[in-house]
């Protein structure tokens, strides 16, 4: 029996932040931002929205185009960064009770952008040794509600949104999940950080004053490992399985920067046809930001059933991964 990733969905919030919207708040330019990064809008929740219920609305069409009744999904993780609280419950507990899903396993993952394929690999896990059999994973996060809007480095770069994805079984190869590769390195722990709130420098208003609530990043640092680990990391990925970049069908990297996406397509010889690109509509959705981009491609009617996807991913931790996956939604 093989996990097979059987369903996509997510959910897009209602409110647009362009550059030229961020230009009369921050220190910043619409060419600025394209150039560095090549994002031109994000998409932000309302203030009365929490990450469970951008979770629930793209759970809601994840299970719906699986072909399952809810009451048949057995487990729920949930990644993210930006949880409804700080500790408990967990988001994946209150999308399961949003839901109406009762007496199932349900926890969250904190992976950062590699949220998404972390809990691919751990559903993978459930679904092949028979502990589970049908189980829903959500990349969901409200990254306005820990950017800093005087940070012009960084909040120019993340949007809100939520994917989800409902992993189930298949007795055939070519609709499996074929394999999944997650790693760290907690020496690089600074690069990406949200210092404040946690037991090393609980909320106090001296951590309120230096704004140590909010996510932190060293760009160029971040930019240079980021490339040279994914592209290592997918290299290792296909030689393990015996493929190369002419047997995928779609590479879709995490949407944190067009530049790395692009220096990472290049030295892995992917054609552009082949590159899922999401990063200028929705900017950074870190663990939402994989599943999103697979929904893009699948409701533009480039995503079949059958295609060959080969998931890329780089966060905060340092955390990284990389999938390849049979997409094998049977119909919407």
């Amino acid at each position: 029996m093989y996990a097979s990733f059987k369903s996509i969905g997510a959910y897009i919030p209602p409110k647009s932040l362009t550059n030229k919207d961020l230009e009369e708040i921050v220190d910043t330019s619409d060419e600025w931002i394209k150039q560095r990064t090549g994002i031109e809008n994000r998409f932000l929740a309302t203030d009365e929205q929490s990450t469970s219920d951008l979770a629930y609305e793209a759970a809601k069409v994840a299970i719906e185009r699986s072909g399952l009744k809810k009451e048949e999904i057995d487990a729920i993780i949930c990644a993210t960064i930006t949880p409804d609280y700080f500790c408990m419950p967990s988001t994946a507990c209150v999308v399961a009770d949003k839901l109406g899903i009762k007496n199932i396993t349900a926890f969250d993952i904190s992976a950062a952008c590699s949220g998404f394929v972390y809990g691919l690999n751990i559903a993978r896990a459930f679904v092949e040794s028979g502990l589970k059999r049908n189980v829903l994973i959500i990349g969901a996060e409200k990254m306005s509600s820990i950017v800093d809007y005087t940070d012009r480095t960084t909040c120019v770069l993340f949007g809100d949104g939520a994917g989800a994805a409902v992993i189930g079984t298949t007795d055939k190869k070519e609709e499996a999940i074929l394999d999944v590769h997650t790693s760290s390195d907690g020496e690089y722990q600074d690069f990406l950080i949200t210092p404040g709130g946690g037991s090393k420098y609980p909320c106090s208003q001296d951590v309120i004053d230096k704004h140590m609530q909010y996510l932190k990043m060293k760009g160029n640092e971040t930019f240079k490992l980021a490339v040279n680990t994914l592209t290592k990391d997918v290299t290792r990925i296909l030689e393990k399985n015996g493929l190369t970049s002419d047997d995928i069908d779609y590479f879709i990297p995490h949407q944190a920067n067009f530049r790395i996406i692009d220096a990472v397509g290049r030295k892995l010889k992917f054609p552009e046809e082949k590159i899922v690109l999401t990063v200028a509509r929705y900017g950074n959705t870190s663990a939402a930001s994989i599943p999103m981009a697979i929904n893009d491609w699948y409701e533009s009617g480039k995503l079949k059933t059958g295609d060959l996807m080969l998931l890329d991913t780089f966060g905060g931790g340092l955390t990284w991964g990389s999938a390849l996956v049979h997409f094998n939604q049977k119909s919407s």
